[in-house]
């Protein structure tokens, strides 16, 4: 199993891949994380790439095995994509957007080529190039997702928050961890060009119906093959909430704070009601953030959060995500190799 990351080194205790990781070699397998910079194309025809991974044992906890990952007893070695199962795809291109736009795409643009050599690639590189920004989430039903237009023009943001009664979400369309993201309220009107300006300087902005129940947090819920996840009973699902009142984020990242979720039928109903898509678009694993029974983002690169699912339910979620892996895995090599990526990738 090989894990693509941005960079190996960057990667933390809390990451949702170093729990995916930790699980995998604790279940027996033989996991290879590799950093974007690494990757090469060989003019034989196949990708390689200088990898690492930890050394052989059982590790109890995150924090041990990152530590192994990042110290002088990992295993270092050059390999080739098509010497594995699975390529997991956790980098995050908005990480890259703006100091190393060369990384941006390069895990997707990889990750085809090793799908030609019968690599499974999770998720599936063909709907990942079509989710590369939050534009994404425009292509599910209206009924599941807040108003919103996505532009440049200062005029049209203006118009739309006046539609929307003075409040309004502006966000770059290109971004993550609840960077540059901004709540407009009437009061701070007097302000709005700044912020604008200063949104737009990565690209274009997103701006978004305010839900009220945002002020309560929001819900992220993990998908696992188009369905939410879920171990005797309890769902893969935190709740997110601001511990800054002042503050309108609700990442983690951000310093947000994390409790069981409550999920209710609306919101299993909402998941119903996009998973055609995720499925059509071989999305394995994915985070839905929901405030109010919408959704406000989809997570298909690295969603995170699992770590802090596991930890609230005192559950292994981490181990469901492995158990598909290899149900998928045992179903190729019946194949030959020979196999759709999309479809085996939500099956």
């Amino acid at each position: 199993m090989g894990l693509l990351v941005n960079d190996i080194y960057t990667e933390k205790v809390n990451y949702s891949t170093t729990l995916i990781a930790m699980t995998a070699t604790n279940m027996g397998h033989e996991v290879w994380y590799i950093s974007l910079e690494q990757l090469s194309y060989a003019v034989e025809d196949y990708v390689y790439a200088k990898a690492v991974r930890v050394t052989d044992k059982t590790y109890r906890n995150c924090s041990t095995y990152l530590k192994n990952l990042h110290s002088k007893k990992a295993f270092q070695q050059t390999i080739t994509l098509d010497q594995l199962d699975v390529l997991m795809l956790r980098n995050d291109p908005a990480e890259d957007a703006n100091n190393r736009p060369w990384a941006r795409l390069a895990g997707i643009n990889f990750g085809r080529l090793a799908m030609r050599h019968g690599v499974l690639v999770l998720n599936n590189p063909m709907g990942l190039n079509e989710a590369v920004n939050k534009m994404y989430l425009q292509y599910f039903p209206e009924e599941v997702r807040p108003r919103a237009i996505i532009t440049r023009n200062a005029d049209d943001i203006k118009h739309f928050i006046k539609q929307e009664r003075g409040y309004a979400v502006l966000k770059p369309l290109s971004g993550s961890g609840g960077r540059n993201v901004f709540l407009i309220q009437p009061q701070e009107h007097a302000n709005l060009n700044q912020i604008i300006e200063s949104v737009s300087q990565d690209g274009f902005i997103i701006a978004q119906e305010y839900l009220q129940e945002a002020k309560n947090g929001d819900v992220r819920l993990f998908l696992l093959d188009g369905k939410p996840l879920v171990v005797d009973g309890n769902y893969a699902a935190i709740h997110r909430f601001r511990s800054n009142e002042e503050d309108m984020r609700s990442n983690l990242s951000s310093g947000a704070i994390a409790k069981k979720a409550k999920i209710t039928p609306a919101i299993l109903e909402l998941a119903e009601i996009i998973r055609p898509k995720l499925i059509r678009d071989g999305m394995f694993l994915s985070g839905l953030d929901i405030v109010d029974n919408k959704l406000m983002e989809i997570n298909v690169f690295s969603p995170g959060g699992l770590v802090g699912c596991e930890r609230l339910h005192k559950l292994n979620f981490g181990k469901l995500i492995i158990q598909s892996l290899e149900r998928k895995v045992e179903y190729i090599h019946h194949q030959n190799r020979h196999f759709d990526n999309a479809e085996v990738a939500t099956f």
